[in-house]
């Protein structure tokens, strides 16, 4: 299989999909969607190819539909990874995009919910293990999670579910396998480790329609992400 796995299945954008809408929150673009008078909010990060993907939206919408004020911020600054760009392969663009710009950004996008009058926040994405290390969320999932290491999982002092898949270059099952081990020994916290059988990194928001074996695992992914998100938000 060549190409990094994370760029496999990239979605088709578009900015008009959607049952929310897009407006600035903490000087970044988000789409969000939901009641805005909700004192709970989900925290929602792309992956590499951006807050436009339909498949992104869709689950907004489903999180929002649960009571969450979801927000999606485009913390790529419209500049989602283009795979059809041989001029600037995976590496250089990551470069443009390091996680410590995205974990400041989320800071203030945190604040900014909180300047609403959101007193509950949830997150999911890989920068979200840096908001749960300093405890700027009340819980989070990771959804196949990449550059997330075992050290990362010690230090997290929020409830955490990871959820991953079988097929996973990233974060194949023995390094899950670690995190829930090391989770076990955290009683303090409340972790969670899944991983789903037949599917590759990626499929909860890159899935195809047409393959229901995945459709249904990614279904089951994002009801144990809302179910995670309703145990502990409040």
């Amino acid at each position: 299989m060549s190409g990094p796995q994370c760029c496999e299945n990239p979605p088709t954008l578009s900015s008009s999909y959607g049952t929310g809408h897009v407006e600035e929150l903490g000087g970044l673009k988000s789409y969000v969607s939901g009641s805005p008078e909700s004192k709970i909010a989900v925290l929602l990060v792309s992956d590499i190819y951006g807050y436009d993907a339909p498949n992104l939206r869709k689950l907004a919408d489903k999180v929002a539909a649960s009571g969450f004020y979801v927000v999606v911020p485009d913390f790529l600054y419209g500049d989602p990874y283009a795979p059809e760009n041989a001029e600037r392969p995976l590496p250089v663009w990551i470069k443009d995009h390091g996680l410590d710009k995205g974990f400041e950004d989320a800071k203030r996008v945190i604040e900014a919910l909180k300047s609403k009058g959101v007193s509950s926040i949830g997150a999911a994405a890989k920068v979200v293990v840096e908001l749960a290390k300093y405890g700027n969320v009340q819980a989070v999932v990771l959804l196949h999670p990449s550059f997330v290491t075992l050290d990362d999982i010690r230090a997290v002092k929020v409830p955490i579910s990871v959820l991953g898949a079988e097929i996973d270059r990233s974060s194949p099952p023995e390094l899950l396998k670690q995190f829930e081990e090391a989770l076990k020994g955290k009683s303090e916290v409340d972790g969670f480790v899944k991983i789903f059988p037949g599917v590759s990194h990626g499929w909860t928001v890159r899935y195809k329609d047409e393959d229901e074996v995945v459709v249904k695992c990614a279904e089951e992914a994002h009801k144990d992400m809302l179910d995670w998100f309703l145990k502990h938000l409040k």
